[in-house]
């Protein structure tokens, strides 16, 4: 029974010690894998400050589409990291 307890032990340290490990990536990659390809076509990634990410689309059609979908876009941004509070889409 010992050894057993010492075995899981040892594994949840690997796993924890892993997870504080591993690099985050950016917003911009994040935001980026999130899309879709041709999604990815119709932005740019201008700046991350406290949160808050700003993205320029370069036509007003997809600027309203990407504001359709903000909330949904940002459930998904935030499972991956708890650092994106908000996204800000500007036409530009």
């Amino acid at each position: 029974m010992e050894k057993i307890k010492e075995t899981i032990a040892g594994i949840m340290q690997d796993l924890a010690g892993k997870k504080e490990g591993a690099p985050t990536a950016s917003p911009e990659a994040l935001l980026k894998n999130t899309l879709t390809n041709r999604e990815r076509q119709h932005i740019k990634f201008k700046y991350f400050k406290k949160g808050v990410m700003g993205v320029s689309v370069d036509s007003s059609s997809w600027l309203y589409n990407f504001n359709l979908k903000k909330e949904h876009l940002l459930s998904q941004l935030r499972y991956k990291t708890d650092k994106i509070k908000d996204i800000r889409f500007r036409l530009g």
